[in-house]
């Protein structure tokens, strides 16, 4: 296991040592250490500079200044020469041998025509699965916020667990997904740090995209959380698939003015709608009890929608490790992808809404309906109430001189 804090590292010595918490404070106390400058050590996987606060560490864990560090992770520059020269040999100790579970043992809890739920943990479930088999993985998993979910769903674990869970998890997720494919996971910054650059070791880069977070509360001395992040990676260096999604120009609710000034490109802007950027300000959390399908947050329909459609193709397999409400498999199946996904808690409501998606399909009209356009016909009648341009201001002027004169709509 790695650690990430040397307060981790601290957590689990206590239990090896069959200590409670209060032993493991009672011998910091007595040796001058309070319980607030004790835990400042879950900001930092380095050992205090303060000589008695670092004697009192390395007494307590039994390990020397040296053997911290690599508990960490760190490797001392004086040691990395030696390093290198025994790779080899690291290498074989560290070798795990491959589980030979497969898919086809498993039942699944509940299957479509295209897609097959599992009930169990998602790490087992994926080591029966081949390798290169999806085409797409969407991941949302706990935030590890301290959340009280079904019953096995752990979302209070030390920073140090909650991070060796993801990369292991993680570590399957890119075997099974085909070279070309994409994986996108959603989560907090905080997390999302850790996940970019553990995916970057072994994928290349593809997005952070910024999810506008409404309605959040403000952290104390801290910056207002404003965003979930949802950061996508490629298997290999060129994703197989990529369809451009348009959305409408964001505007003012009650003027219909757009919130931001083009200029003189107003001509040129494509009447299908603005490219969609890296920041998603138009996603909306499903809160509200009457619109969700469990007692828990729920992802919204237009937000797989728009992964899924700019991801894939029909006849393509999505992956979900952490299948919640369901709405990764309801769009899946409303959108004609093979989907595979995982649920640790109850099923019975993933199972509830695939038995009947009209209201899931009445959504994603609605979403349908309001892309593909640069204004929504109510927004557009908005603005020429309050004597704003819209798209037939620029369009052809057929009673020119000399013919047709166009206005460019370009791709921009």
């Amino acid at each position: 296991m790695q650690f990430f804090s040397i307060y981790d590292l601290i957590i689990s010595k206590t239990k090896d040592k069959n200590m409670t918490t209060d032993e493991m404070l009672s011998f910091f106390s007595a040796r001058k250490i309070s319980k607030a400058t004790l835990i400042s050590l879950q900001q930092t996987s380095f050992l205090p500079d303060k000589p008695a606060f670092k004697n009192a560490v390395t007494e307590f864990l039994g390990m020397n200044e040296l053997e911290v560090e690599l508990a960490m992770g760190h490797i001392p520059a004086e040691y990395r020469k030696s390093y290198y020269d025994n790779i080899s040999r690291i290498a074989a100790l560290l070798q795990k041998s491959t589980d030979s579970n497969t898919l086809k043992d498993l039942k699944p809890f509940f299957e479509t025509d295209i897609g097959k739920l599992y009930n169990g943990d998602c790490i087992e479930i994926m080591k029966g699965m081949p390798d290169c088999c999806v085409d797409l993985v969407f991941a949302d998993p706990p935030f590890n916020l301290g959340k009280t979910y079904d019953p096995g769903i752990d979302d209070n674990m030390t920073m140090s667990k909650y991070i060796n869970w993801t990369y292991e998890w993680l570590d399957q997720c890119i075997r099974i997904l085909k070279p070309g494919g994409r994986i996108f996971i959603y989560n907090i910054p905080k997390w999302c740090t850790y996940i970019a650059s553990y995916l970057g070791e072994q994928l290349t880069f593809w997005d952070w995209i910024a999810v506008d977070m409404k309605f959040s509360l403000p952290i104390q001395n801290r910056l207002y959380p404003a965003h979930y992040a949802l950061v996508s990676f490629i298997k290999g260096v060129k994703a197989q698939t990529y369809h451009n999604q348009r959305i409408p120009l964001q505007t003012c609710r009650h003027c219909g003015g757009e919130i931001k000034d083009y200029g003189g490109y107003k001509a040129k802007m494509n009447p299908l709608g603005v490219n969609v950027s890296d920041v998603w300000s138009d996603i909306y959390p499903v809160r509200h009890k009457n619109s969700k399908n469990r007692k828990y947050n729920e992802l919204s329909v237009k937000l797989l929608d728009r992964v899924i459609s700019m991801s894939t193709n029909e006849g393509d397999t999505v992956f979900d490790p952490f299948g919640g409400s369901g709405t990764t498999f309801a769009v899946a199946q409303m959108l004609n992808r093979r989907w595979i996904g995982c649920e640790l808690g109850d099923c019975n409501v993933i199972v509830k809404r695939l038995q009947n998606l009209v209201r899931d399909q009445e959504q994603l009209s609605k979403v349908r309906e309001e892309s593909g356009c640069l204004f929504t016909e109510k927004v557009q009648e908005l603005r020429k109430k309050n004597g704003f341009w819209v798209c037939s201001d620029y369009e052809e002027d057929k009673d020119c001189v000399g013919g047709t004169q166009t206005s460019l709509y370009s791709d921009n």
